[in-house]
């Protein structure tokens, strides 16, 4: 007697556990940190504030975000020895080389080999202090710059342009990028947050964990976008030349990237605040046509909308990296650095009622087939 196997590719539709970290409407466009509005906490909190509520479940009065705030940034250092690493792999693509620094921290972090909620949340909070000194560091040598110490005078997202400028970012600028952070922060179970809690549910380490949600986030299919949507506007060249540049792709069967998302069947609520900052600082910079180009894509994409395909996250991130002089290969590192945090609640939730997650595939090959010895076979 066979049994019909309903097969969900991709585990579309498949709820896996509970969670407390975020909820997502993908219906409404709606996003919720531990309960809190995704649009009150770009516009009105910190990122070292929204950090504190992942990971502590509550916002911090100003005495607990003072002292969170000094913690992050006594952890701003890697060791000598993994800074020679990246030195080495320099050549490499900013998210192996991050994803390599990751793997290798473990080898020096004291609490490596303690899973305990306590011991995790502590490593949580070292390499979210030091993946902007990893990404930074290896972006400057790249150059052929050497890297800067950290400014103790400045939050986590000036500190992160600072040390890859070399000077203190604008005021707005350090905003634009703080926002960024903490829309990125934490975003459910998706492809690189279910890679982490897969490495955490053999009972691996934190470290390993968030490697495997770099090496999933790396992939164009999950955070490899903004690059790419960068890089069509680049192509682009001019707002004249964005419709049927948009047109011919639609035409030819192909994709344009920033838009769609497997949750979100309306406008990706990230995306709204990062136009608007795209907007402004493209005026600010007198280079308004990044935006104007990615208007017309998205007035062109407008009809798509009757079938969930509208602008996410990555949308308009790239265009706003792009007029801070940020070089396009360390934009999924930003995303990555920005995700830290939701990455490592993910684990400690995964940790707190750990089960192994091993799903089926269904087998459609050949059965019991003869073994036929080598000097038998034709």
């Amino acid at each position: 007697m066979t049994t019909e196997i309903e097969i969900k590719r991709g585990l579309q539709g498949v709820y896996i556990d509970k969670t407390q970290s975020s909820f997502i409407d993908g219906s409404a466009g709606k996003l919720l940190y531990r309960g809190y509005s995704i649009h009150d906490l770009a516009e009105k909190s910190t990122f070292e504030e929204t950090v504190y509520l992942l990971l502590y479940e509550k916002l911090p009065n100003q005495k607990e975000l003072n002292d969170f705030d000094a913690l992050l940034r006594a952890n701003r250092s890697i060791p000598p020895e993994v800074m020679q690493i990246i030195k080495l792999v320099k050549n490499a693509h900013p998210m192996d080389v991050l994803r390599t620094a990751v793997s290798a921290l473990a080898a020096y972090d004291p609490d490596v080999a303690d899973n305990s909620l306590e011991a995790t949340l502590r490593k949580g909070i070292r390499m979210t202090a030091q993946a902007p000194i990893i990404v930074t560091a290896h972006a400057r040598i790249k150059d052929g710059k050497e890297p800067l110490d950290p400014n103790p005078n400045l939050n986590q997202a000036a500190n992160f342009l600072y040390m890859l400028f070399g000077k203190e970012p604008t005021p707005a600028e350090a905003r634009i990028m703080e926002k960024d952070f903490i829309l990125h922060a934490e975003h459910g179970i998706n492809a690189s947050a279910f890679a982490a809690r897969v490495a955490a549910s053999t009972i691996s380490d934190l470290h390993s964990a968030i490697v495997s949600g770099i090496g999933t986030l790396k992939g164009p299919a999950h955070g490899g976008a903004a690059e790419e949507v960068m890089q069509m506007a680049l192509d682009i060249g001019e707002e004249d030349n964005a419709e049927q540049y948009t047109r011919d792709i639609l035409e030819r069967g192909g994709r344009i990237m920033g838009f769609g998302h497997r949750v979100y069947k309306v406008e990706d609520p990230r995306a709204q605040h990062l136009q608007v900052e795209c907007q402004t600082l493209g005026e600010q910079k007198g280079q308004p046509k990044w935006f104007r180009i990615l208007s017309k894509v998205a007035e062109v994409m407008e009809p798509y909308a009757s079938r969930g395909i509208c602008p996410n996250v990555d949308f308009w991130a790239g265009s706003m990296y792009h007029l801070m002089g940020i070089p396009k290969e360390i934009f999924i590192s930003i995303f990555a650095m920005g995700r830290i945090p939701g990455w490592t609640v993910q684990v400690m939730e995964q940790y707190s009622d750990n089960i192994l997650l091993r799903p089926l595939l269904v087998y459609e090959g050949p059965m019991d087939v003869e073994y036929v010895p080598i000097d038998q076979r034709k």
